[in-house]
């Protein structure tokens, strides 16, 4: 189930039988010279939207925007601030808790949004804690690559080239949702070298195509539909295993 193509109805049926959602998360950045801007956003997305077909999962509009300031070298990068990042999610949560979600599943899809995901997780439970009060709901955060079988399944893919940032793995993933949109083009070097991450004129001076270690040219769509078909099945048995947690005392 789809929260932005259901009414407030279905939503409010939905939560007599579940407390939980799932927010796909992630960036708008460049990924090298064939991967699509939203890799990070629909990476997630695509996933989390496979998963609710075969479960009853529901899962929220996608949280497009991330932390990406070392990316905005590139034409085509849109970054949020980590303060106004934590902020968002910050909203984003009150809101959710205020109709009565209890869990909430963040699926990120960039590396780069989990020091401040968990900075703003942080920030939302002090404020309970400094209340001396139950907080009413649980907060995880889950990279797609972390779901059971994922990493596996990408290395033996991807022996060597997969890398850090504009890899194989996320690029077969939109390759298979979006067919469409695949590009190719000739790397030099093949496999592009690695660095530190820091600010994006340095990031670009060091990572002048936009790869880190990676060979997105071994991506095809029938890696992508087997790396989507594993992570769904992961994502609906963390969302399980997630709603079922109970609460202490």
């Amino acid at each position: 189930m789809l929260l932005h193509r259901s009414t407030w109805v279905e939503t409010e049926r939905f939560l007599q039988r579940s407390r939980t959602i799932v927010i796909p998360i992630g960036s708008n950045e460049q990924h090298g010279p064939t991967g699509l801007l939203g890799t990070d956003w629909m990476c997630p997305e695509i996933i989390a939207f496979e998963a609710q077909k075969e479960a009853d999962i529901l899962v929220a509009p996608t949280f497009n925007i991330g932390m990406a300031q070392h990316h905005l070298g590139f034409p085509g990068t849109i970054s949020l601030r980590p303060s106004t990042f934590i902020a968002a999610i910050t909203d984003w949560v009150r809101s959710l808790a205020v109709h009565g979600f209890e869990k909430i599943l963040f699926l990120n899809g960039h590396g780069g949004n989990v020091a401040s995901i968990e900075a703003a997780f942080s920030e939302i439970y002090a404020e309970a804690s400094f209340a001396r009060r139950p907080a009413g709901f649980a907060l995880k955060l889950i990279n797609w690559w972390d779901l059971e079988g994922v990493e596996a399944l990408a290395k033996e893919q991807f022996p060597t080239g997969h890398g850090i940032h504009a890899t194989p793995s996320e690029i077969a993933v939109t390759q298979w949702a979006y067919p469409d949109c695949i590009k190719t083009a000739d790397y030099a070097p093949q496999i592009a070298n690695w660095g530190p991450i820091r600010e994006a004129v340095d990031f670009r001076a060091r990572h002048p195509d936009g790869r880190m270690g990676s060979d997105p040219g071994q991506a095809s769509p029938e890696k992508g539909e087997a790396l989507v078909r594993l992570a769904a099945q992961g994502l609906v048995k963390a969302v399980e295993g997630f709603g079922s947690e109970s609460r202490p005392g």
